[in-house]
C-alpha cells in the first residue's frame, strides 16, 4: 500500500509488521516515543520504525489527511505522555480554507473541520476512501460550531447557524462549505462507511431532541442533544450530536462506559483557556489526556471515555459500529475504575 499525500510519503511493512514513514524534510524528525523505535537516515530522509502510523503535523509538507492506529490495550499502559497523545488525541481540526482529515481504525471513522474564510472550500476526494468521490461509500455529519455558514450539497444550499447539524447522504458528488459573515464559520466533520443511501437533513438545534441528565450537586448538569440517531436524522451507522454542561457543572460520561459494538470520537470545544483531563483506557487500567478548546479525543470499544474540566464546556461525539442504539453501552461502575 502506497499512500501520497502531497509532498510526504508512507509506507507499510518492514521488519516486525513496523510502519516505515519517510518525511522529505531533512529537519523534521518524526519519534513516536514506542518501543523499538529504531532512527535510520538515508541521505536527506530521517525514517521512524513504529508499531503506530500516527503522523504528526509537518508544516512544511501541508499534509492533507493523517493515518491513525490506535495501539492495543495492553500496549497503552506502557507509552510516555506523547505518544499516548499522538495515538488518541488530535488537534489542529480546523485548518482554514483546508478541509483537515483524520483517518482511523476506529470502525473507519473519519475526523475533519474547516472553516472557509473568504471563498467556499470543496469536499475532494482522497486515496483513503479507495472510491471515485468521497461519499461514493460514505456519509458525512457536519456540526456548525462557529459562525452563519453554508453547506452546498449538490446544487443545494443549506443554511448552518450554530450548533445545526447537517447529514450528507452517500452518494452525494458536490459538496461546499462557506461562511456567510466576516467571521468565519466552523464546520466539524465526521465520516464513515456506509451501505445504503439516507436523505440529506438538516436539523436545528432548537429542534432536536434535548435529553437533560446529572444534577448540579454531582457537577454533572447537562443536556444531550441528540441530532443523527435513530430517532431523529435518519442514517446508515452515523450516530451524532452534542452535549452542553450547564453553568458549574464540569463531569460528563460519569459514571463511565464502553461500547463492544461502536467506536466513538468526542470533540471538545467552547472551553476558552480551560481544559478537560479526559480519562480513557480499560477501566482497570486508566490513563489520562489534558484537553484544550477544539481538540478531539478517540476512544476504541474497549476504552472509557469521560472527563472532568476546569469550567463548563461542550463536546460533540459521534458513533459508528454495529447498530445505532444510542443507551446501547456497557457500564461501568465508579468501584471497578482503577
Amino acid at each position: 500500500m502506497l499512500v501520497k499525500p502531497r509532498l510526504c510519503r508512507l509506507r507499510l511493512g518492514g521488519a516486525s509488521n513496523a510502519h516505515t514513514q519517510h518525511c522529505q524534510h531533512p529537519n523534521h524528525l518524526i519519534a513516536h516515543g514506542w518501543p523499538h523505535r529504531d532512527l535510520v537516515t538515508r541521505g536527506d530522509e530521517r525514517c521512524c520504525f513504529a508499531y503506530i502510523l500516527n503522523l504528526v503535523h509537518c508544516g512544511a509538507c501541508d499534509l492533507a489527511f493523517k493515518l491513525l492506529s490506535s495501539p492495543a490495550p495492553e500496549i497503552v499502559q506502557s507509552l510516555s505522555t506523547e505518544a499516548l497523545r499522538d495515538a488518541f488525541l488530535i488537534g489542529g481540526v480546523f485548518a482554514g480554507d483546508q478541509i483537515s482529515w483524520r483517518f482511523t481504525d476506529l470502525d473507519r471513522l473519519a475526523v475533519g473541520g474547516v472553516a472557509p474564510k473568504s471563498a467556499p472550500v470543496q469536499l475532494e476526494n482522497l486515496n483513503q476512501t479507495g472510491a471515485g468521490f468521497f461519499l461514493a461509500r460514505r456519509e458525512l455529519g457536519v456540526i456548525n460550531v462557529g459562525a452563519p455558514g453554508i453547506v452546498k450539497v449538490d446544487g443545494k444550499s443549506h443554511d448552518l447557524g450554530n450548533l445545526d447539524c447537517l447529514y450528507v447522504s452517500m452518494g452525494s458528488r458536490d459538496v461546499s462549505f462557506a461562511s456567510t459573515g466576516p467571521e468565519p464559520a466552523k464546520f466539524y466533520l465526521m465520516s464513515c462507511p456506509a451501505h445504503a443511501a439516507y436523505p440529506t437533513a438538516l436539523v436545528r438545534k432548537s429542534e432536536c431532541n434535548a435529553v437533560a441528565l446529572g444534577s448540579q450537586s454531582t457537577a454533572n448538569q447537562r443536556k444531550i442533544y441528540q441530532m443523527i440517531h435513530a430517532g431523529g436524522i435518519k442514517s446508515c451507522q452515523l450516530v451524532m450530536g452534542f452535549t452542553e454542561l450547564a453553568e458549574g457543572s464540569v463531569w460528563n460520561t460519569m459514571p463511565p462506559h464502553t461500547h463492544s459494538r461502536r467506536s466513538e470520537i468526542y470533540f471538545y470545544f467552547d472551553l476558552g483557556q480551560n481544559i478537560v483531563a479526559h480519562f480513557l483506557g480499560q477501566p482497570n487500567q486508566t490513563r489520562h489526556v489534558f484537553v484544550q478548546n477544539e481538540q478531539a479525543v478517540l476512544s476504541p470499544w474497549w476504552s472509557i471515555h469521560c472527563g472532568c474540566g476546569t469550567a463548563a464546556y461542550k463536546f460533540i461525539w459521534a458513533m459508528a459500529g454495529e447498530n445505532q442504539t444510542f443507551d446501547d453501552m456497557d457500564k461501568v461502575a465508579m468501584s471497578e475504575l482503577r
